[in-house]
């Protein structure tokens, strides 16, 4: 298993069984050193610049594909339907974002990490919201926490960021609140809803969010408040004029047949896995695998 290094073979084979420091000026710096990693402050600025790429991470071998090409890696409480299979984001522990969310960071060196607040750990109380936050990122070692929410959890927010959590907010279609929302259409059709949401996503940059995520509503809901906060806003089903997109990483690879009309699949991958498991198969049954070059001779 590749989790166990010490019995490992390919992880660890080709470091030497004793090391030596070298300490000639030729070799005074023999590998690059990996970039900083992404901090809160300079996400913060980068408002109106290049845009910012987020994807979702949930294990050390995925953050370690995703790192080098993004600027931030949720760890989406999306784990609920990707790893575990449930129906909806309200079933989600605490347990769950801890654990995945430090292997996220173990994984990670260069993009910030930011963690989703599971259903019912933020919403009872600002107290309530501290402490849960505060266990996930001493737990993880993430950049942020992100909560779902608009004006309600405002407070919440401040209460949050005054003292010292970082929060991403997250408001347009909120897939905690399905079970009140009766789905996961686009919200915004309305003029009375197209100006609630835009007044949520104010009172969240207001309140000290650092970025906010916008999911799932019309294009020019997207652009009035991204032209209205001063914080990047994330989006998803939103528009290209946002500061920053992210998607689910699954759904843009193409791990299933059925994603929303806002993803695009850059890669088939269900159908690469697939292929290869069958080949696998076949050639197990066929008993043309191992080859000798998979088989210790003696």
């Amino acid at each position: 298993m590749h989790c166990n290094i010490g019995g490992y073979p390919g992880a660890m084979s080709t470091l030497p069984k004793t090391l030596t420091l070298d300490t000639s000026t030729s070799r005074a710096n023999p590998t690059p050193q990996p970039m900083k990693r992404l901090t809160v402050p300079r996400i913060r600025q980068r408002k109106g610049g290049e845009p910012l790429v987020m994807l979702t991470a949930y294990t050390v071998r995925q953050a370690q594909l995703l790192d080098p090409h993004c600027d931030m890696l949720l760890v989406g409480d999306s784990l609920a339907q990707v790893i575990y299979g449930l129906p909806h984001t309200v079933g989600v522990t605490m347990e769950m974002m801890a654990l995945h969310g430090a292997a996220v960071v173990r994984g990670s060196y260069h993009a910030a990490v930011i963690v989703d607040m599971p259903f019912g750990s933020y919403e009872g109380s600002p107290e309530q919201a501290f402490d849960n936050a505060a266990r996930l990122l001493k737990e993880t070692g993430a950049a942020a926490v992100k909560v779902e929410g608009g004006r309600v959890l405002a407070p919440t927010i401040e209460f949050l960021t005054q003292r010292g959590i970082p929060v991403m907010g997250h408001v347009g279609l909120t897939p905690q609140a399905v079970n009140i929302l009766g789905g996961y259409g686009v919200r915004g059709k309305s003029e009375e809803e197209a100006r609630a949401i835009v007044d949520d996503a104010v009172a969240v940059a207001q309140a000290g969010a650092f970025s906010i995520v916008i999911e799932g509503v019309l294009e020019s809901i997207a652009i009035e408040i991204t032209g209205k906060v001063a914080c990047p806003t994330i989006g998803i089903g939103a528009s290209a004029q946002c500061d920053g997109q992210v998607l689910v990483t699954d759904d843009m690879l193409g791990m299933f047949e059925r994603v929303p009309k806002f993803v695009k699949r850059y890669q088939d991958m269900s159908g690469v896995i697939s292929g290869a498991v069958k080949e696998y198969a076949d050639q197990v049954r066929s008993r043309s695998f191992p080859t000798p070059d998979q088989i210790y001779a003696g």
